[in-house]
């Protein structure tokens, strides 16, 4: 679509002695906000809590700047909330009190902790600072919020969320898309941060869990985002997707304005069902998704524990377990009708799938009794009401089968015992990238960005989008960016119409002269002065009284592929 645009818009080159000029500083001012759990994750609300420091630190009360109090090296200090201010406790004595916060916790050279946490085993050390503060509408609970720059923050996830022996290419397509995923989240339910720090979002176990080639794939793809259309992309991805992934809406469902809540959701373009082999067919019928679950076929997905797994139940254990997660299931409003009470359910008689998606996965399941039937619909609704052990199935991609066993001849009085058997592939809800899959790729020499484009359609390789404005004083910035196949195109989101534009690349000075049309996207072809390993690009827009308003630019280093 953008070479389209190069027919109406043209760049007029003025090269100025080609001599070092000399860059901004590049901007590592995209800061996360990680909301900080309790050992087992299960909260982030608390009244009292301990902090900490690897060196000296510092307790400053946000609220007016002012310092509260300097402390040592693994000194501990207790913040508590009374009537809704802080008090500040070191050494059993109370410090200060009244403090109206947020209260910063922070250390010039070294970590900051909270006493006695643990992740990985390890105690939970965590760079940038602490805000310890208030939870709107609820009394004397506040929360404990790790604030960092972006990409130390990926540091202290991307080794948590993929295994380092899947290689540097797959570490590299984690990175983009855990980065995608906290510019782009899904949903957003916290008020005082982005992102929690548990699997509810991404696992993010701080610094003392940094790995040496995580933090090398986490600089090799430094500001370099998944884009659609001039777009960030919501880059779902799941353990496992069983050598299939699904098409977003059929796992999602899309809440609307009026509160109603729809299953199918909304398609989105680059979250599109993908078979890792070609050959294989769509799974949306039963004979062909069970012809798949209870084969072995190639993939990429080989390698996963989760590849292929069986769970099975004895008649009357299933019922138990349906008459509890069928009750729980209900309030989702995937459950129809709701079951209320146990004695409702009945007798077990069958279970059918009515409805899959392309690579197979239950999206409706009917629960036949002999008091009526259940219909469960969304893939996570189904994982949970199919339990083994407490445990939901690995994933939505099943099939189902009864069985009845002969009795036992060496049992006296042995009676026939009917089975329900659960067969299925993969781990999570199998949208967007399989991480064993990439794992995979990278072992059979896949690039992180070819890794990316098979599991996300439509999508280019970028830097994150660089807004500037002479109106707001923003006019100029710098990013750096990684690329081995010295290729890469700079992208104008040109809507107002600027004229000018300079751009440093790799400290050559180029003067972009742009003529007006109607169209907002340009492109400009940067690959005679891309190097192989890091550049550098700082955007600068000349201030000019007649144009204020903003343009958008980002450097494209992988065209989308139209699939």
């Amino acid at each position: 679509m953008l070479k389209k645009f190069l027919i109406f818009l043209f760049f007029v080159l003025i090269f100025q002695n080609f001599q070092e000029v000399l860059a901004i500083t590049a901007n590592n001012g995209k800061m996360v906000k990680v909301g900080i759990s309790n050992q087992n994750f299960s909260n982030y609300y608390f009244k009292t809590i301990s902090v900490s420091a690897t060196d000296n630190f510092s307790l400053i009360d946000k609220s007016d700047n002012s310092l509260i109090s300097d402390f040592g090296s693994n000194e501990n200090v207790q913040i508590n909330i009374v009537n809704n201010l802080f008090t500040i406790i070191s050494a059993g004595t109370e410090i200060a009190s009244g403090i109206k916060g947020p209260v910063v916790v922070e250390s010039e050279n070294g970590f900051v902790t909270v006493s006695n946490l643990k992740r990985a085993g390890k105690p939970a050390y965590y760079r940038g600072t602490f805000e310890i503060t208030k939870v709107p509408k609820k009394d004397n609970l506040f929360n404990v919020i790790n604030v960092l720059d972006l990409e130390s923050y990926l540091r202290g996830v991307v080794p948590n969320e993929m295994p380092i022996r899947f290689g540097l290419e797959a570490l590299k397509a984690q990175t983009v898309t855990a980065r995608n995923y906290v510019l782009r989240p899904r949903e957003r339910n916290y008020h005082n941060f982005d992102v929690c720090d548990s699997v509810a979002c991404q696992v993010y176990y701080g610094a003392n869990t940094e790995k040496e080639l995580s933090d090398r794939a986490v600089v090799e793809t430094e500001n370099i985002v998944a884009m659609h259309n001039g777009e960030l992309i919501l880059a779902l991805y799941s353990s496992t997707a069983g050598g299939y992934t699904e098409s977003y809406e059929n796992a999602f469902s899309t809440d609307l304005a009026n509160g109603i809540r729809v299953f199918p959701g909304v398609p989105k373009p680059c979250l599109k069902a993908v078979p890792d082999n070609s050959n294989i067919p769509s799974l949306n019928s039963e004979s062909a998704a069970r012809k798949f679950y209870t084969a072995v076929p190639d993939t990429f997905d080989n390698a996963s524990p989760y590849f292929r797994w069986t769970k099975e139940w004895e008649q009357s254990e299933l019922e138990n377990v349906l008459k509890k997660t069928l009750k729980t299931q209900s309030s989702t409003g995937f459950v129809k009708p709701k079951l209320e009470k146990a004695e409702d359910f009945g007798k077990l008689k069958d279970i059918k799938v009515t409805k899959r998606g392309l690579s197979g996965k239950a999206m409706s399941v009917d629960i036949v009794t002999d008091k009526g039937t259940f219909t469960v619909q969304k893939e996570l609704p189904i994982r949970r009401t199919f339990q083994k052990n407490n445990i939901s199935l690995p994933s939505a991609n099943v099939i189902f089968d009864f069985e009845t066993q002969k009795p036992d001849k060496n049992i006296k009085n042995s009676k026939p015992v009917k089975k329900i058997i659960a067969k299925g592939g993969g781990f999570g809800h199998g949208v967007g990238m399989s991480q064993y899959g990439a794992g995979e790729m990278n072992k059979q020499g896949y690039s992180y960005g070819e890794i990316l484009q098979h599991y996300y359609k439509n999508v280019s390789i970028t830097t994150y989008p660089v807004t500037l404005s002479n109106q707001n004083g923003h006019d100029s910035e710098s990013q750096v960016f990684y690329t081995k196949d010295k290729m890469a195109s700079l992208i104008i989101e040109n809507k107002f119409q600027f004229s000018k534009l300079v751009i440093v690349i790799n400290g050559q000075e180029l003067r972009l002269e742009m003529a007006p049309h109607l169209f907002k996207c340009g492109k400009f072809d940067l690959s005679p002065y891309i190097v192989e390993g890091q550049n550098r690009i700082t955007y600068m827009l000349p201030y000019s009284d007649l144009h204020k308003k903003p343009v958008t630019l980002y450097v494209e280093i992988k065209e989308a592929k139209n699939d």
